[in-house]
């Protein structure tokens, strides 16, 4: 059910404690993963703060992060976005729709960039799921997090989407055993 709840596979969801953590495994997951592809991650200022504060210490663990600003719609200029991408970058972050001013990101428009550029998508859907249509095929993210109790569900359970299934390398786990 939560896998056609947003266009994926039931293989691609794994569940959690909720959106902070699915977003802590999201981020440190597949950049410890993928390190050697690049220590560089693109994202907006006005991410939820367990995303800036999830980058602000893997900052303090080697990893570069370019924060690109957003207009006063909330929105930010996509071109800008895709010249703060470089070489090195692994990883571009973007939330689907922002929890405090309501706007909606072109999250399909961010796909398209970041696949052009051979660079990973992780979205923190929190806000979106359950209450827009989000479809992660069509959109083409690579990682997205989300909650229960956001779509009156109960606290305490959040689920990942991981494309092409969480047992694919793409993501390292956090926590073994």
């Amino acid at each position: 059910a939560v896998a056609r709840l947003i266009g994926a596979k039931p293989g691609e969801i794994g569940f959690t404690s909720g959106a902070t953590e699915s977003t802590n495994l999201a981020l440190r997951g597949f950049l410890s993963a993928n390190r050697k592809a690049g220590k560089h991650i693109v994202t907006l200022p006005t991410e939820h703060k367990c995303v800036l504060e999830a980058l602000h210490q893997l900052e303090g663990d080697g990893f570069s992060v370019t924060t690109v600003g957003v207009g006063p719609n909330g929105l930010p200029d996509l071109g800008e976005l895709e010249q703060a991408i470089r070489s090195d970058t692994v990883l571009l972050c973007a939330m689907y729709a922002n929890n405090e001013t309501g706007v909606v990101l072109p999250v399909h428009e961010i796909a398209v960039i970041a696949r052009r550029h051979g660079v990973a998508f992780f979205c923190d859907g929190t806000q979106a799921v359950g209450k827009i249509t989000v479809d992660v095929k069509t959109t083409g993210m690579d990682l997205m997090a989300f909650t229960a109790h956001k779509i009156y569900g109960p606290k305490g359970v959040g689920a990942i989407y991981i494309r092409g299934g969480i047992h694919m390398g793409l993501v390292r786990p956090l926590i073994t055993g």
